[in-house]
């Protein structure tokens, strides 16, 4: 039995300790919001925030979490930093299918979090791992340099 703390709450899970994150949010406390996309950790729709870092829930066995802290799209609700960046996406339409969003809004507010004014270069670096398979990473980069610039 794990206890994780989700989105500011304690949940004790019964779960296989090689069990990734990402089932345990979606299947066991009933989170879609993070998506399953490649399974291995490379296109980032699974995105989730440990302990304020952005990793990818697919990959990451749930033992390795600890007590650190997990938020999900779902948790950032009452954020300002991701009410913030979710005003740009809608400013800026970014969303077109919309399956990749969770993980790019989330690895977005996790480097807007850390740095309130990256240049186009640090953008780039922090998204690069975030696959958007409709091509919006122009509208992405735009969304979040409005924030920078307006926080």
């Amino acid at each position: 039995m794990l206890t994780l703390q989700v989105n500011g709450a304690a949940h004790q899970v019964d779960v296989p300790d090689d069990m990734p994150l990402l089932w345990v949010l979606r299947d066991v406390l009933g989170l879609p919001g993070t998506k399953f996309g490649c399974g291995i950790g490379e296109c980032g729709a699974c995105t989730v925030h440990v302990d304020g870092r952005a990793v990818r829930a697919c990959s990451l066995p749930v033992v390795l979490v600890g007590d650190r802290p997990v938020t999900t799209i779902e948790g950032l609700a009452d954020d300002q930093v991701a009410t913030e960046v979710s005003k740009a996406w809608l400013e800026i339409d970014v969303v077109q299918c919309g399956y990749c969003q969770p993980g790019q809004i989330m690895a977005a507010v996790a480097l807007l979090k850390s740095n309130l004014h990256p240049s186009d270069d640090e953008v780039d670096q922090a998204m690069a791992g975030n696959i958007c398979r409709c091509g919006t990473y122009r509208r992405i980069r735009a969304a979040i340099r409005n924030v920078a610039g307006a926080v």
